[in-house]
C-alpha cells in the first residue's frame, strides 16, 4: 500500500518561497507518475506539476519558470519548489501518484497562502 505525505505548506509574502515535499511509503514501484495539484477556494483541483518514471516534467501555464518539480530516489520523495509567489498561487496542495494500474492516490494536502 502506497501512501502520501505532504509538508512544507505555509504563509509566505509575494514573491518569496517554498518548497513543498511528499514523501512516498509503500509500495513505490507500483508508481507510474507522481504530480503536484492545486486547489484554490471553490475552485477545482487542477494540475500544477508532473514527473514521469523517466523524470520528463510538465507544468502548468501559469508557474511555467517559477515552479519546478523533482524528485529524490534515495529520500522516495518528490518535490515543489516555487519561487516568485503570486496571491493566485493561494490553495491547497496536494501530492499524486499514479499507480502502473492507473489508480489515483492522494495525500492529505498542504496550505500555502500568499499575501499580497
Amino acid at each position: 500500500q502506497v501512501q502520501l505525505v505532504e509538508s512544507g505548506g505555509g504563509l509566505v509574502q509575494a514573491g518569496g518561497s517554498l518548497r513543498l515535499s511528499c514523501a512516498v511509503s509503500g509500495s513505490i514501484f507500483s508508481i507510474n507518475a507522481m504530480g503536484w495539484y492545486r486547489q484554490a477556494p471553490g475552485k477545482q483541483r487542477d494540475v500544477v506539476a508532473r514527473i514521469t518514471r523517466g523524470d520528463s516534467t510538465n507544468y502548468a501555464d501559469s508557474v511555467k519558470g517559477r515552479f519546478t518539480i523533482s524528485r529524490d530516489n534515495a529520500k522516495n520523495t518528490v518535490y515543489l519548489q516555487m519561487n516568485s509567489l503570486k496571491p493566485e498561487d493561494t490553495g491547497v496542495y496536494y501530492c499524486n501518484a499514479v499507480r502502473i494500474s492507473g489508480a489515483d492516490l492522494w495525500g492529505q494536502g498542504t496550505q500555502v497562502t500568499v499575501s499580497s
